[in-house]
């Protein structure tokens, strides 16, 4: 344990250490346009004209034959491609009406139909509503096996961490790539990065032997984050490549490289050349170019994309899909703070995580009242979780109430620069 009087030299040096062994690997890596240029210039995105076909044609055919209520699967499931490609929320809701209607007709007595708008919720971060959706396809029975991996996935993401092993358990089979990604997921949650990717890897393995593409697609660009996280910038930006090789509009992996323009190598011309090419409608865009504009010192344009954020998720649409980031948006102006602290209270309240219980502790700490954040960090954040973001919470509050740091924490956060990214490098610097 160190005092706190001590912990911005400390930091310093670890700073100075972590830079000089890693030389190596910065000189290692460097980007090159000629890598990625070609997935960036405006093309026709092949899988977005054809679920619009598809749409279009399954959409024509219940028009003709409306007691096929079976057509409304396809349109569901093409609706659900089509936010997948474009981000635009209003296929995710359609989709939900489609699925609401088939389980009403079906008298919720279809576990596909059950887990398909589970999985809609899922997206829409209404896990509790998505968690009594698998319950009754528990009940049904029917393809057991794919309810119990959902019902990990929602057990997680409510933080039950006891009904979540409980269902990872139930699936366990080391040569299905299903259980091999959760069970990569739950090592990431617990903080063994290694192994996490050592499962992410296994699952690669089996994606590249039976050449599934979407697989592969979908492997490697979660292979590529976690290899950032853990610092092995060549080969996450080699595996976003691939990713887009397989789909050149796999807009996930354009932002990773962009990411890594802008983290790793701070060039913010070419990670916003990027990011403005990306024909994606998710509102998380705009906080990332809101976050180039400030490092670029640029703070007008960078509160300009924040606003247009925070009126973008305001529609009742998202509803609290980007709840997490409104917390943080407001938490940092000092005549919204008080929103923040609602916001996160309702947060802990429909996911009660280690996560959602940081940003009520952030928010609390904001609104000054240091004790209420000191208490919730102690019981339910400290030695809970290594997400960067709750770390630095941690530093920031221990350190404006003179409480002891440990040195692993120091370690964790500054190990966690890239992911956190330049802005916030800045600002642990200043602790």
């Amino acid at each position: 344990m160190i005092n706190v009087m001590n912990f911005k030299y400390l930091l310093l040096l670890i700073a100075v250490c972590f830079l000089f062994t890693n030389c190596k690997e910065e000189n290692k890596f460097s980007s090159n346009v000629d890598d990625y240029n070609q997935f960036i210039k405006a093309t026709e995105n092949e899988d977005l004209l054809n679920a619009k076909k598809e749409l279009f044609f399954w959409t024509e055919k219940i028009k003709n034959h409306p007691e096929q209520y079976v057509y409304l699967s396809q349109i569901a499931r093409y609706e659900g491609v089509l936010f997948e490609i474009t981000g635009d929320i209003i296929y995710l809701k359609n989709q939900e009406e489609r699925l609401l209607k088939l389980n009403n007709i079906s008298n919720n007595n279809n576990a596909g139909y059950l887990r398909a708008l589970s999985k809609n919720y899922i997206t829409q971060h209404r896990f509790k509503e998505a968690l009594n959706l698998l319950k009754i396809a528990k009940i049904n029975g029917e393809s057991l096996v794919n309810t119990q991996k959902m019902l990990f996935d929602v057990y997680l993401e409510l933080g039950d961490i006891k009904n979540a092993e409980e269902y990872l358990n139930k699936i366990k089979n080391f040569k299905d790539f299903d259980y091999l990604i959760r069970l990569s997921k739950w090592n990431d949650f617990n903080g063994d990065l290694s192994n996490a990717i050592f499962y992410m890897e296994k699952a690669k393995e089996i994606a590249e032997e039976f050449n599934n593409t979407k697989l592969k697609q979908w492997v490697y660009t979660n292979i590529a984050d976690y290899y950032g996280h853990a610092g092995r910038i060549n080969d996450s930006y080699d595996h976003y490549l691939r990713a887009l090789h397989i789909n050149p509009g796999d807009t996930y992996s354009k932002k990773g490289i962009a990411w890594i323009l802008f983290s790793y190598e701070h060039n913010t011309k070419e990670a916003l050349r990027i990011i403005n090419s990306i024909n994606y409608q998710t509102p998380d865009y705009l906080l990332f170019k809101a976050e180039i504009a400030a490092y670029n010192n640029n703070v007008k344009l960078s509160e300009e994309n924040k606003l247009k954020f925070i009126e973008l998720t305001n529609s009742p649409k998202y509803g609290v899909m980007y709840d997490k980031y409104k917390i943080l948006l407001f938490a940092e102006d000092l005549n919204e703070v008080h929103k923040a602290l609602e916001i996160a209270k309702t947060e802990v309240k429909n996911r009660p995580t280690t996560q959602s219980y940081d940003l009520l502790a952030w928010s609390y700490y904001l609104n000054g009242n240091h004790d209420k954040a000191i208490e919730i960090i102690n019981k339910e954040v400290l030695s809970k979780t290594k997400e960067p973001e709750a770390l630095f919470h941690i530093a920031s509050v221990f350190s404006a109430n003179d409480l002891l740091i440990s040195e692993e924490l120091i370690q964790n956060l500054q190990e966690s620069v890239f992911e956190l990214g330049p802005l916030m490098a800045q600002n642990i610097e200043k602790l």
